[in-house]
């Protein structure tokens, strides 16, 4: 069984939200986000990254970055940027890029659920960036960035989410890199009632973004608990700000890596190690169109397609089905040496959106040695990972269009 519940959603208002929403905190660096807010006072990325408004070099997680995020937030209240709504409801959101369309419940989910393993995860986080996220959350009194999850796609909750597309939106408007963004808002009681009524009949749902942030709102909860004798489970730390799709709805990117150096080997004695698992066909500058159990490697000026050889991973194991997964125990680990890309500075992941080109320029540019494209993890993989209460390697699904921050904000009053 699975609660959700409405919300006196924090909202800016038409035409004020094309100018508000910013991308999720953790998907831009504090540059590009101070470069993207420095003309527009009215970016929520004053909000979700602080840190553009004071001086460069400022340390992210001094006591004066968490300070300016929750003054900021205020002031976005104070000059009427940020509204509440009178009446709580469920918010509908939709974005269309590039052909697709996902569309889901802006709404709160339950700490609880989160806890239990009812919403299931399948990526580990790190202690300071959950460190992180629930001291802003404390501080602004607030959640900011809603958490992306998913259902399993089933007809009643779809069919809400079609009905309610049917009416007039709140908010639409298209941001500077093409998503088209489109919000509802949902007050009727009865209607309330009946989305929350088929999601009780739900057994599960799955993380697909976010986990630093849900982990957040549990620390949280769990130490607003501790210091509250009068606790009773409805106060709002007990629920966290998602947004629920179907998972037919969803697209993933592949999350490409790039790597430092080659372990003190040569060229040549690396490409020997590689071919001892994978079969490799030079394709020169061309990039490879890759399928499942294939990756592209770029290395010396050239590509190649690696092609895994029969019994380097068991197909029926779902963590060790994954592309990602291979790739981690055949090269990174055992041949570059990187035991744990969560901590290793030696590798970094480049999200898929920007395309091969960048892998190209990377390596070539003489910052790192060699670089990787995926094949995509899948939604069914995604899942089957999850079920399973296995663990993906880090960066092993990149989620796109984002979900934007600042349309919904979750005050904890």
């Amino acid at each position: 069984m699975i609660t959700v519940k409405p919300l006196r959603g924090l909202c800016p208002q038409d035409p004020l939200a094309a100018k508000v929403a910013a991308p999720p905190y953790d998907v831009i660096s504090s540059e590009e986000a101070r470069e993207m807010a420095k003309s527009n006072p009215l970016s929520f990325l004053h909000v979700n990254k602080p840190e553009i408004d004071l001086p460069v070099g400022t340390d992210l997680y001094s006591d004066a970055v968490y300070a300016k995020g929750s003054e900021n937030l205020q002031s976005f209240i104070d000059q009427g940027i940020l509204k509440q709504d009178e009446k709580p409801g469920i918010y509908v959101y939709q974005q269309s890029w590039r052909g697709h369309t996902q569309t889901g419940f802006f709404c709160l989910a339950s700490v609880e659920d989160y806890d239990a393993n009812r919403i299931r995860k399948h990526e580990l986080t790190r202690a300071s960036k959950e460190a992180d996220r629930t001291k802003l959350m404390d501080r602004q009194n607030a959640q900011i960035g809603p958490v992306f999850l998913m259902y399993l796609s089933e007809p009643e909750l779809d069919g809400y989410l079609q009905q309610i597309t049917q009416t007039a939106p709140r908010v639409d408007f298209t941001s500077s890199d093409q998503v088209r963004h489109v919000v509802w808002s949902v007050f009727d009681a009865a209607l309330i009632s009946r989305i929350q009524r088929g999601f009780a009949k739900l057994d599960q749902l799955y993380v697909a973004d976010g986990h630093h942030r849900s982990a957040a709102a549990s620390n949280l909860c769990r130490e607003r608990k501790a210091n509250n004798p009068n606790h009773t489970g409805e106060e709002s730390y007990n629920f966290f700000l998602v947004v629920i799709f179907p998972h037919t709805d969803l697209m993933i990117l592949p999350y490409n890596r790039v790597v430092v150096d080659l372990n003190g080997l040569t060229v040549q004695a690396f490409m020997s190690r590689v071919a001892d698992h994978f079969m490799m066909e030079s394709r020169g500058k061309t990039a490879p169109e890759l399928q499942e159990h294939e990756i592209g490697m770029y290395i010396d000026g050239a590509w190649h397609l690696l092609t895994c050889k029969p019994g380097i991973f068991d197909p029926k194991d779902a963590l060790d089905n994954l592309d990602v997964n291979i790739l981690m125990k055949n090269i990174l680990g055992p041949v570059l040496g990187i035991q744990d890309p969560r901590t290793d500075n030696r590798i970094d992941f480049i999200g898929g959106i920007r395309g091969n080109e960048e892998l190209v320029k990377l390596v070539d540019a003489g910052k790192f040695q060699v670089a990787f494209s995926m094949h995509p993890t899948s939604i069914d993989q995604l899942i089957a990972v999850a079920d399973a209460g296995m663990i993906m390697p880090p960066k092993s699904t990149w989620f796109e269009p984002k979900l934007r921050s600042g349309l919904v904000i979750h005050k904890l009053d």
